[in-house]
């Protein structure tokens, strides 16, 4: 642990990336194990996945971004740069949703027509999935920063604890995506590959995030509400569709709340 703390905020963003990219190798994993998608677990472990990523995003994010821009030399009120991050990440991913042929396992949200590029459905998949990683690694970088700079309300153990979450969401994460690969008739190694490949964003956002807000001191606010913004788009259009798309909405729901309380308990006592 000592050795970790005494590392460059850069690398411990990379190692936290990794982490998190391991878990979803893990979560992806279980297609190894079972031949059929349980939607039962499906829904229960997405809508777990989606309340990690609502509490990571006030308790991780949103909250210190809000400290810091209270304590900061704007003549702006605490409230403007977080709600303009907030908004910002938000519009992020909205573009890229515009851009990026993919879809999306609860159904067509009207962002691409499959008939109008060459990509097959798989892909697409596995294009919706990395997308929405992105956000993830920004946020892990990000918060790793706000502690090397010593920002109220953000410390080491506070980034530590963010990254443990995402690292838990990723593994049922990484699983709803090779599993309905694999029930689409690809391979076992196939499906496992695509799973864990599309974390591999996660180091990369990670180390960019860290370095944007080590060069500009003063986009920490923002970067803080951008990262929480865009984890909130991925839940709101990804996440809790697809809990609520089974016969098991209670389960994904009752799952939803206690991985709230997952997150807020590791960033409280750790932090």
């Amino acid at each position: 642990m000592e050795f970790f703390a005494e590392l460059h905020p850069i690398y411990q963003a990379l190692i936290g990336g990794i982490f998190t990219w391991l878990c979803t190798l893990i979560g992806s994993a279980t297609v190894f194990l079972t031949k059929e998608v349980n939607e039962r677990l499906l829904a229960i472990m997405q809508g777990f996945a989606a309340g990690v990523m609502i509490a990571a995003s006030f308790w991780s994010l949103l909250s210190p971004a809000l400290n810091f821009a209270e304590v900061s030399d704007s003549n702006f009120p605490a409230w403007v740069p977080v709600t303009i991050g907030f908004i910002a990440g938000g519009l992020f991913l909205r573009l890229l949703d515009l851009v990026v042929p993919h879809i999306h396992l609860s159904g067509d949200h009207g962002d691409t027509n499959p008939r109008e590029n060459n990509l097959t459905r798989t892909t697409m998949l596995y294009l919706a999935v990395t997308i929405h990683n992105i956000p993830e690694g920004l946020s892990i970088g990000v918060a790793y920063a706000a502690a090397f700079l010593d920002l109220n309300g953000a410390t080491l153990a506070s980034a530590i604890a963010l990254t443990i979450g995402i690292g838990i969401q990723n593994i049922p994460e990484g699983s709803a995506l090779s599993m309905p690969i694999r029930a689409e008739g690809k391979s076992q190694k196939r499906a496992f590959n695509l799973g864990q490949s599309s974390a591999l964003v996660e180091p990369v956002a990670a180390v960019i995030g860290a370095a944007a807000v080590l060069t500009v001191t003063a986009l920490l606010p923002y970067a803080l509400a951008f990262a929480a913004g865009a984890m909130i788009f991925v839940v709101v259009e990804d996440l809790i569709p697809e809990s609520q798309t089974s016969n098991h909405t209670d389960q994904a729901t009752l799952a939803l709340m206690v991985g709230f309380c997952v997150m807020m308990i590791l960033d409280v006592a750790l932090g």
